[in-house]
């Protein structure tokens, strides 16, 4: 995939110099779980539990890059609660590492019982998005700053994974061209 340099005057772009820090990646989001959400067991299809990954993980995604993403991966999902019809699914994201192109979003989801307030953890992510351009080449990302203890370890982490994601692409063959 060619790689562009974005634009100087690019209005997606911002200013390449500028700090990006983890937290200013971060997002939230919400969604009650409806009937047409729901298999017949009355539990939101994990299908679009992941769907709301993607996107949660795509907002801290673009608000690191400030252009348009592609999603090129997504790691090993367990469901380990259901989210019944009636409860509140909660998503929270943000961007763990920046490497040229591509970044590593992290998305962890809860449930939420709105009646008795109980939460629960149910799934976490990792989301490997690319910047593109309007042609669909890859974009250069400026780097992000983590600064807590937590999102070091996290930045760090992020590269391990890469790593293996990597090795793993290489014994199974380039990913093709979106």
């Amino acid at each position: 995939m060619p790689i562009s340099e974005a634009e100087p005057n690019d209005p997606l772009s911002g200013d390449p110099a500028e700090k990006r820090t983890v937290r200013d990646t971060q997002s939230e989001f919400s969604e009650l779980c409806l009937p047409n959400d729901t298999n017949m067991f009355g539990n939101m299809l994990g299908g679009h539990v992941m769907h709301l990954v993607d996107l949660c993980g795509a907002v801290a995604a673009m608000r690191h890059s400030r252009c348009p993403v592609v999603t090129a991966s997504i790691d090993q999902m367990t469901f380990l609660h259901p989210v019944r019809l009636g409860e509140l699914v909660k998503l929270r994201s943000q961007v763990n590492r920046v490497f040229r192109t591509s970044l590593e979003a992290g998305v962890k989801v809860w449930v939420e019982n709105l009646h008795t307030r109980e939460v629960k953890h149910t799934s976490s992510a990792y989301v490997t998005f690319v910047a593109v351009d309007a042609s669909g080449n890859g974009i250069m990302l400026p780097p992000i700053e983590p600064e807590t203890d937590e999102e070091k370890r996290r930045y760090e982490d992020a590269a391990e994974r890469r790593a293996y994601r990597l090795a793993f692409r290489g014994r199974n063959g380039p990913t093709p061209k979106h």
